[in-house]
């Protein structure tokens, strides 16, 4: 036991050090080849952020173990809203200007609402995932579309900030994001090899792992990004992280991991972390895109979110040692 435990901890270290060198030389090399601030915002750094996911859920599915892919995407989703989200609130409030992010939240609510459908028959088939890289190819080319009509827009000044403090030049940025895939890599396959022989030793399923240690574990970049942004006065891009990130994890990392293994469903992916998922994307909605009103998530709205989070590990684990 001792072992896979030391491969999951030195695994998140390395994962989330390697998270944020591929993106900070991902979005360098992207300013470098004339990207607009606001694609790179949107594309870059908001689905740069799940590479970790991606990594990991791909690496799960292609060893067998597709329910620990299924449950690292749904459980960053539910840890990105209610603890990401929730700890960066309770720190400090966080105000949205950006119109991009006002645009984009209807599209996660409605991407959230569409992904129930293939868990119905308790299963995501091959064509299902299919579906699922499908729309998010209509989403990317649309967010391409978007970003390349340059709009000025709060987000774009936030993100260009980032961009001259990690400034470095082409080559160094070229060097910093192949060694950060290469690391993810390597960090991805000793956390799910650890997470899986603790799944096993322990007697619980690799959903629960997915949806726990995992998901925290690959969430971790959406915080430090979050807590970061929110430091520096760049609030909609604490914010656009996590649609961006739970975006990426519902549409690519499920439908990537199904291409590569269909993925069988317990019911529960559905009556307890589908639900979860909805519930928190609303209230993110509610909370953060009010009309008539600021559109801020206070410290009350944190610790809601924080709260809904220890609830739902509660009876995860509740439930997942049950089985």
């Amino acid at each position: 036991m001792l072992l896979p435990v030391v491969a999951i901890v030195f695994g998140l270290i390395l994962l989330v050090w390697s998270a944020d060198r591929f993106i900070d030389g991902a979005a360098a090399t992207a300013g470098h080849l004339g990207m607009p601030p606001l694609l790179i915002g949107m594309l870059i750094i908001g689905f740069g952020t799940s590479a970790p996911e991606l990594v990991v859920s791909v690496l799960a599915s292609v060893q067998g173990n597709p329910a620990l892919a299924l449950g690292n995407a749904y459980g960053s989703n539910i840890t990105n809203i209610a603890l990401v989200l929730g700890l960066t609130a309770v720190l400090a409030p966080i105000a949205v200007s950006s119109q991009v992010l006002k645009r984009e939240m209807p599209l996660l609510l409605m991407v959230t609402f569409v992904a129930m459908f293939p868990l119905l028959d308790f299963q995501i088939t091959t064509l299902e995932a299919w579906f699922l890289l499908a729309v998010f190819a209509t989403y990317f080319g649309w967010s391409i579309y978007q970003g390349m009509r340059g709009q000025t827009d709060v987000m774009t000044v936030e993100v260009d900030v980032e961009l001259k403090a990690h400034a470095m030049p082409l080559k160094r940025a070229i060097i910093w994001l192949l060694i950060g895939l290469i690391l993810l890599v390597i960090s991805s396959r000793m956390l799910v090899w650890g997470a899986v022989d603790i799944a096993t030793a322990l007697g619980v399923s690799d959903l629960v792992i997915g949806l726990t240690v995992v998901a925290v574990g690959t969430s971790l970049p959406e915080l430090a990004s979050a807590i970061a942004a929110v430091r520096k006065n760049e609030h909609d891009l604490a914010i656009g992280n996590v649609i961006g990130s739970n975006m990426f994890n519902t549409l690519a990392v499920v439908g990537l991991a199904g291409v590569i293994n269909p993925i069988p469903l317990e019911p529960l992916v559905l009556y307890r972390d589908w639900i979860a998922i909805a519930i928190l994307t609303v209230l993110l909605a509610i909370f953060g895109f009010r009309r008539g009103r600021p559109n801020r998530i206070n410290r009350v709205h944190g610790a809601i979110f924080i709260l809904c989070y220890i609830g739902y590990t509660i009876y995860l684990l509740r439930t997942g040692f049950l089985q």
